[in-house]
């Protein structure tokens, strides 16, 4: 019997005239904020009411394409991936987890995480996605603080949930179930259909996202049943993603990023989730494999565009359509050297774990190399004074004004109604980020406002200066705090991971990165102080934790214990 999905709602309707909308003003920056308006639902499943209609229209398609480390290649279609869903669903009911229950999805990028995460938004249940990286203290909190019932996760990492109460449901992905927990495995029998026993209200909780704190515990963002799963309609569009396309992301599960580009975002576009798991990256093998599956859409993380233009990158013979990066800004010298061999410019754009693609260079419009481009359809974007809170042309805190229906905006954090009204005070949400805006309405990102700083009363963007000094060619990468000064407030030290071959020539290579810098930047921005160091602090999502530099260096300086630092001074 062929495959026949579910039957389209008036929800689904509703969604798919906003896509298909996008989809048609692909290219026409103007039309489609012009014309844009997200879809008003009172009900909304996306497992059922879009990815199993999806499934019935093109069953055979490709949903899931994961490419091993010894290049050997899975791919499951929307049919699969439709029935597996509800075999799981039924499977998950049967151990007694329903709506609203909270579930921890503790898994890497396997089919068992695309698998889940239908099912659990089939039964209404929510879903808390984590890294697999976790430590079991990092597990714990998040377990109490998001009030799981069941943690799901790779059998090998057993030992990081023995700590966790007796009461918490452990189910096991991978050989050798644990005594006392329950496998997968067992929902292959389960039976191959699933009915929902009720509607699914568009403001039921869907979502729960532990940020990745750079500066404090992580925050418990809520989302519901269409922030994100239809918010990111939005993120679609700036992804450039259309039918039928292969679409790879690099990043890992357990972050927003992943549902962003791995999840919701390909599944509107009706298009191929693409994975590679590499144990260890290698730039000429990612192109190989880029190439051998026609991968036709690319996102990865500065990291790895950073390591891409190490290598060369005429090995990849048929670039993929669209280029993005996201995580943090892009250099403007790595989008030149990836221009200049692909033909095609990497698109940047900005968003948070709170909300879907808000900023982005879309499609087909003029890139300003180190912008991060204009707001993305429905979203209301102004820059606020962070010190009056008035709207400020030229550069300000980015945030939503909240008068707009944002439909990609988080419900607010769990349980934490103070740090909801602080974020979203005044009628509108602040993201905590600062940037500039051009004549032309281009936004460039300046920083964290925790991380922009003052000297000698001038005002430094950390990202400005590393944008510098990783062009060149010693550096791989770099973080710029304020060491406090008497005489200037404080000064710009960059804490600096050389590349492998300069690491024993310290002294040189200092002098070359001043002189580097004293040619590029402005006397007021001039980095003063370099402290070579193998590796930064990072938070576990791969964010530089400026805040703990920032620290380290006060104390230093104020206790005035010694660092194997070297001062500009000394090379005069």
């Amino acid at each position: 019997m062929a495959f026949t999905g579910r039957p389209a709602t008036a929800a689904t309707g509703a969604v798919r005239e906003v896509r298909d909308f996008l989809l048609e003003h692909g290219q026409d920056y103007t039309g489609a904020v012009a014309g844009f308006g997200w879809p008003e639902l009172d009900e909304f499943n996306f497992a059922t009411e879009w990815f199993d209609v999806v499934a019935g229209e093109h069953p055979d398609r490709a949903a899931v394409t994961i490419v091993s480390d010894d290049l050997s290649t899975q791919s499951w279609s929307y049919g699969d991936l439709s029935r597996r869903s509800d075999q799981v669903a039924r499977w998950l009911r049967s151990q007694g987890i329903g709506a609203g229950d909270h579930v921890i999805v503790m898994l890497n990028n396997t089919i068992e995480l695309w698998e889940l995460l239908l099912g659990l938004l089939k039964i209404r249940a929510v879903a808390i996605p984590t890294s697999t990286l976790l430590s079991a203290n990092d597990l714990a909190y998040r377990t109490e603080h998001g009030e799981a019932r069941a943690v799901v996760a790779p059998t090998n990492l057993r030992n990081r949930l023995d700590g966790l109460p007796k009461s918490i449901l452990r189910i096991g992905v991978g050989e050798g179930t644990p005594s006392g927990w329950i496998s997968m495995a067992d929902s292959h029998h389960a039976p191959a259909s699933y009915l929902p026993s009720a509607p699914t209200k568009a403001s039921d909780l869907s979502l729960l996202y532990f940020t990745s704190g750079t500066t404090a515990r992580p925050k418990l963002v809520a989302h519901t049943q269409v922030s994100y799963p239809v918010g990111h309609l939005s993120t679609m569009w700036w992804l450039g993603v259309r039918p039928g396309d292969v679409h790879l992301n690099i990043s890992s599960p357990g972050w927003g990023k992943h549902a962003w580009s791995n999840f919701f975002s390909p599944f509107l576009a009706q298009a191929t989730v693409f994975v590679f798991n590499y144990e260890r990256f290698d730039a000429g093998t990612l192109m190989q494999v880029m190439d051998a599956h026609d991968v036709t859409t690319f996102c990865a993380p500065p990291t790895v565009w950073r390591m891409l233009i190490q290598a060369d990158l005429t090995g990849l013979s048929k670039p993929p359509r669209e280029l993005l990066g996201a995580g943090e800004p892009l250099n403007p010298e790595v989008i030149t050297q990836v221009r200049k061999a692909w033909g095609a410019t990497i698109r940047d754009g900005f968003g948070q774990t709170e909300m879907t693609c808000c900023i982005g260079n879309s499609p087909g419009q003029l890139v300003k190399d180190g912008s991060m481009g204009r707001p993305m359809p429905g979203y209301p974007v102004v820059l606020l004074d962070p010190a009056t809170g008035e709207p400020s042309p030229d550069e300000g805190e980015i945030c939503l004004d909240l008068s707009q229906p944002i439909l990609g905006l988080m419900s607010g954090y769990r349980n934490d109604p103070e740090m909801t009204a602080e974020a979203c005070r005044n009628g509108f949400y602040h993201t905590g980020d600062i940037a500039s805006c051009d004549a032309d309405g281009y936004l460039t990102y300046i920083g964290r406002a925790d991380d922009v700083f003052k000297a000698s009363d001038y005002k430094i963007s950390p990202f400005e200066l590393e944008s510098i000094l990783l062009e060149h060619p010693y550096v791989t990468e770099v973080a710029i705090v304020p060491s406090p000064d008497p005489l200037r407030a404080a000064v710009p030290k960059a804490f600096i991971c050389l590349v492998q071959d300069a690491a024993a020539r310290q002294q040189e290579a200092a002098r070359e990165i001043f002189t580097h810098a004293q040619e590029r930047l402005s006397g007021y921005q001039r980095v003063r102080i370099v402290e070579f160091v193998t590796e930064l602090p990072k938070t576990i999502s791969g964010k530089i934790r400026r805040v703990e530099l920032r620290e380290r260096e006060a104390q230093r300086v104020a206790q005035q214990v010694p660092d194997n630092q070297f001062l500009e001074s000394d090379f005069r």
